[in-house]
Formats: structure tokens, sequence, C-alpha cells
């Protein structure tokens, strides 16, 4: 990586500025075009060195602060059909295949952002009415520890 494209990353690794042009107000900052910030960091994903760039929200900051980690016991020749559905729900942010351990029957996970335990365990209710899935168990987050990508 060279030492623009690092100057890049660096300035963006907090986020972009929130405006209608926030690569032209990264451009300024870095005293370079905003076509080359765009150019740059397109290169850096195609050549591998950022894997992507996308939106981290901070949920708690606006409000969400029940979140629902949900397992499933769904079976195994239903996992692709019943996760697109569980996918399909806005309030799920993740939805994932896990194996099965001895004592631990649960393989697909979803994790349920809203404003109360409430209505989590009434997302979770929905979806299982959804899917046929009534095997379940919810997990909710006590604390949150990290919210933070990766630094330079």
């Amino acid at each position: 990586m060279n030492l623009k494209d690092r100057k890049i990353l660096q300035t963006i690794q907090d986020g972009i500025p929130i405006a209608p042009e926030p690569f032209k107000q990264v451009a300024k900052e870095l005293g370079i075009s905003e076509d080359e910030v765009i150019s740059r960091m397109a290169g850096m994903i195609k050549d591998g060195t950022i894997r992507r760039f996308g939106a981290s929200i901070g949920h708690r900051a606006i409000g969400i602060t029940a979140n629902a980690m949900c397992t499933w016991d769904v079976p195994d020749d239903k996992v692709e059909e019943v996760g697109a559905i569980m996918a399909g729900f806005a309030e799920v942010t993740h939805c994932y295949e896990r194996p099965r351990y001895p004592g631990w029957k649960y393989n697909l996970f979803t994790m349920i952002h809203s404003y109360s335990r409430q209505e989590c365990e009434k997302v979770a209710k929905e979806i299982s009415l959804a899917t046929g899935i009534r095997d379940y168990s919810i997990l909710f987050s006590e604390k949150e520890f990290k919210k933070t990508g990766v630094r330079l």
C-alpha cells in the first residue's frame, strides 16, 4: 500500500463526513481530487487491499438498545430456504449457519436489533411463523464491548 492510499484509509477509518459529497471533503483534507479518492478506494477494493467499504451504524447512539441473537434448530436440508426467509426480515442484520455441537442443537443464527426486548421477541415469533421453525432460543446482549473496525 502506498502512502496516499494509507492516508485515505486513515482519514476515513472513523467514518466519512455526513454530507452530499463526502469524498470531496476527504479529498480537500488530503489535498487531492475527489475523483482520485474514489478511484484509489476502488483500486484498493479490486486488488484486495481492503475487502469492502460499507456502513457501520452505531445503533445504540440512535436508540436501538435491544439486540437479540436468535439461535434456531433448522433441519439441515432446509437451511438455505429458511435462511433466505429469515434474512429477508428488515430487523435481521446478520443471518448465518453454524455447525451443531454435542449439547448444542442450533445451527442457524440471526441477529435482531430493535428498540425493546419485547419488539425483538415479537420479530422472532414472526420469523418462527414465517418459517415454521418453532425450536429457537433468544439471547439478549447485555453490554457492548467493541464497535470499531480495523485501524491502521
